[in-house]
């Protein structure tokens, strides 16, 4: 499945999405980065309520495919700007992370 797919089988908020057709292989979902930056893996889809400019860095970091942020979090500007220069997908949801987490396993299994 591709990041636009995904995108779009969950009604997600597109909010920077350079690569579109980049698959995605798995998902991941947790707050405190240090612990994603050890256990994220390549082309997994990122599941977080993190909007500070090093998500970016730990999504660059760890290859995800994606980054959802999910609860509606709001996204700094100087975040989303950083995201679309270094080429990171990202999308939001109101949708909690258990529910997004839910609704991936069903589409990604």
């Amino acid at each position: 499945m591709t990041v636009r797919q995904l995108s779009e089988s969950l009604a997600l908020e597109v909010l920077s999405l350079p690569e579109p057709e980049r698959e995605v292989c798995g998902a991941y979902a947790g707050d405190l980065l240090s612990w994603v930056m050890g256990r994220a893996n390549a082309d997994n889809v990122w599941v977080t309520v993190m909007t500070n400019a090093n998500t970016v860095a730990v999504a660059t970091l760890t290859d995800v495919s994606m980054v959802i942020v999910t609860d509606g979090s709001e996204m700094p500007p100087e975040t989303l700007a950083l995201a679309k220069e270094k080429g990171v997908n990202l999308a939001r949801t109101k949708a909690s992370s258990y529910e997004i987490c839910v609704r991936l396993g069903g589409l990604l299994s």
